[in-house]
């Protein structure tokens, strides 16, 4: 799918991937749909200045279900053709330790609010024979360590609708492209250092957001379905899918309660 003149949702969009992708989509001059929790006086301006066609911003909290019900009443009007269900949350930790308010409210921002901002769009979408829905999961879902419990099982649970959804949407004109991010260079990565690495020895392998978009870039104009990671992340996955008892093992040697 072409990015130029499109109209694209991003959730999460004010700081890390999410901006570095309205970035690239303003470079493409797109129209940019904008969700953040908090005010960025600076975001229209930079994404404009960038070559956006228009910068519209929606202020929405995520983790509340009335806050995700009304923007999609806000957006009925506009014909949304790619959505970035980017936005993310992070908890670690061992389980018994994890408050179970941020859980809850992680849960929600990562799993329930995509599939309830999914559910909205897609009808237009489908009506119009075009579109497609992109999905923000993690190495997470599929490589799995101690103190991970609750924020591998959010991202497995976006490869799964996500891959269940591209079957549904077969024919139709609309399309999925699921994401398995690495190690990014960002606050949230900053975060599992300090999360995990009391319990884990937490791999250093990072690619800043700008080339991790040009990846995604890349994958919309050639229409793929999975991005998955390469170097020694890539490799470290296809351990983890296919020779488990090797990834468990290096796992288990990495981690001390």
């Amino acid at each position: 799918m072409e990015i130029s003149g499109r109209h694209i949702l991003i959730t999460g969009a004010n700081r890390g991937i999410g901006r570095a992708f309205a970035k690239m989509c303003a470079e493409d001059k797109a129209h940019l749909h904008l969700v953040i929790r908090n005010e960025d006086k600076n975001l229209v301006e930079e994404l404009t200045a960038a070559g956006a066609k228009s910068v519209t911003v929606w202020q929405a909290n995520l983790a509340e279900r009335n806050a995700v019900n009304k923007l999609i009443q806000d957006l009925k009007a506009i014909n949304i053709d790619i959505l970035f269900n980017n936005a993310g949350q992070l908890t670690g930790g061992l389980l018994e330790t994890q408050s179970i308010d941020e859980i809850y409210e992680m849960l929600q921002v990562n799993v329930n609010s995509l599939i309830h901002l999914t559910h909205g769009l897609l009808p237009g979408m489908l009506e119009r024979k075009r579109g497609k829905i992109i999905n923000n999961s993690s190495v997470a879902a599929y490589m799995y360590f101690p103190s991970n419990t609750t924020y591998a099982a959010s991202k497995a649970a976006v490869v799964a609708f996500t891959q269940c959804l591209r079957a549904e949407l077969k024919d139709t004109g609309v399309s999925t492209l699921l994401l398995i991010t690495p190690g990014i260079k960002t606050r949230m990565f900053e975060k599992v250092v300090d999360v995990f690495g009391k319990h884990m020895e937490v791999p250093n392998e990072t690619i800043s957001p700008a080339q991790y978009v040009k990846m995604i870039r890349e994958a919309i104009l050639h229409d793929l379905e999975v991005l998955e990671p390469s170097g020694l992340t890539g490799w470290a996955l296809k351990a983890a899918k296919f020779v488990k008892p090797l990834f468990d093992f290096e796992v288990s040697r990495r981690f001390h309660r």
